[in-house]
């Protein structure tokens, strides 16, 4: 059956390639994580002058440092003199400088060339001109987000626009004060299946009543079939029981300061393409950002984020914490089960979209786009 002598109330997916072709994951990884803005690391996470992260961003390795000037730096790990990784490790802290283990060149947690043996006999050497490569960095809801791009989109349009395009209101996502809550939890998943298999799951919510039991009676619209990102504006309401967003609906953390009537007792669901969803409750927020290792395979890192306050003051964040756990080991299971059928010729011109899953179409489209250029 084709698109186009489809039904009405159904819609196609993508092809089965789509999720199992190295040659379209690496396209991916060149028009899609390397030249959009990508989520890389928790602001707090380089907190103090010295401290270091390297994150994988599409076929790179970024290492990001916060400098003496307070300030996230981001940069290629790529040594200038021939071509080294800098950093290898996955997080450290460094006194004042980074320096190179193959040839002891050594550089400035601003990137800068700052030693090397024999430099004195190089004087025609510009110590910034061959400094790090340097990557575009914008910290905001306390994560720092980098691009590789040489001309960056726009980071008003592309990611604070997502999550304006879904809130309905662009102070809505300010009022949870995401950049001054803790972390109080973070797990990190390793997921069997394509990047695109995990995002469409988490904007719909067909497969909500059939595999999701503690997050329908916590949200009971769920069990509809329609996720609350099928609409603008709109957060499931709690259950008349649930005292908080916890595994059992016992209350949870102390709420945050701020927010709106609206925004009490719902739960909102934001995607930020192409690698970040938000998920926000009176009392937390929980924050997801991928890392794509393989065309079937995917890091998931979860940050489980609370006031000050809650962190700080013995608060059990165990309820609230176990309940997205099982969601998200729910839905990993379900892309894990649908990853090996990718390849099967059963699934060679794709699947179908039913009513309360068309908004899915949309994300198809922008892939499609994003790969054709």
């Amino acid at each position: 059956m084709t698109a186009t002598s489809l039904p009405p109330s159904l819609k196609s997916t993508l092809p089965g390639r789509y999720y199992t072709d190295p040659a379209i994951f690496a396209l991916e990884q060149e028009r899609v994580f390397e030249e959009l803005w990508f989520c890389a690391a928790r602001s707090a996470d380089l907190a103090r002058p010295g401290q270091f992260r390297t994150v994988p961003v599409g076929r790179e390795s970024i290492l990001l440092t916060r400098a003496h000037d307070g300030a996230i730096h981001g940069f290629f790990n790529v040594c200038r003199h021939r071509g080294a990784r800098l950093c290898t490790e996955s997080e450290g802290e460094a006194k004042r400088t980074l320096r190179c283990s193959y040839h002891a060149w050594t550089y400035g947690l601003d990137g800068d060339l700052v030693a090397a043996p024999n430099l004195a006999k190089m004087a025609d050497i510009d110590r910034s001109e061959y400094g790090l490569r340097k990557v575009h960095v914008r910290e905001w809801l306390g994560y720092a987000w980098v691009c590789l791009a040489e001309q960056p989109p726009s980071f008003d349009q592309d990611v604070i626009g997502a999550c304006t395009e879904r809130l309905g209101d662009p102070r809505a996502v300010e009022r949870y004060g995401i950049e001054g809550l803790e972390l109080g939890r973070r797990i990190r998943y390793r997921v069997a299946a394509n990047w695109k298999l995990i995002v469409e799951n988490f904007m719909e919510c067909y497969h909500c009543a059939p595999i999701h039991p503690e997050l329908t009676a916590i949200l009971p619209e769920f069990a509809g079939g329609y996720a609350a990102q099928y609409y603008v504006g709109h957060g499931a309401q709690f259950a008349a029981s649930a005292r908080g967003f916890t595994v059992d609906g016992r209350e949870g953390a102390e709420p945050i300061p701020g927010l709106g009537a609206e925004q009490d007792r719902r739960y909102f669901a934001i995607t930020i393409k192409p690698q970040v969803f938000v998920n926000l409750v009176p009392d937390h927020v929980i924050l997801h950002r991928m890392y794509p290792e393989a065309a079937d395979r995917t890091i998931v890192e979860c940050d489980w984020l609370f006031t000050a306050g809650a962190v700080a003051g013995g608060r059990d964040l165990g309820p609230s914490v176990e309940l997205f756990d099982r969601v998200n080991r729910q839905d990993f299971d379900a892309c894990e089960r649908c990853q090996p059928s990718m390849s099967s010729r059963v699934y060679a011109d794709g699947g179908v979209l039913v009513p309360s899953e068309h908004h899915i179409t949309a994300f198809h489209d922008w892939v499609r786009a994003r790969l054709a250029g």
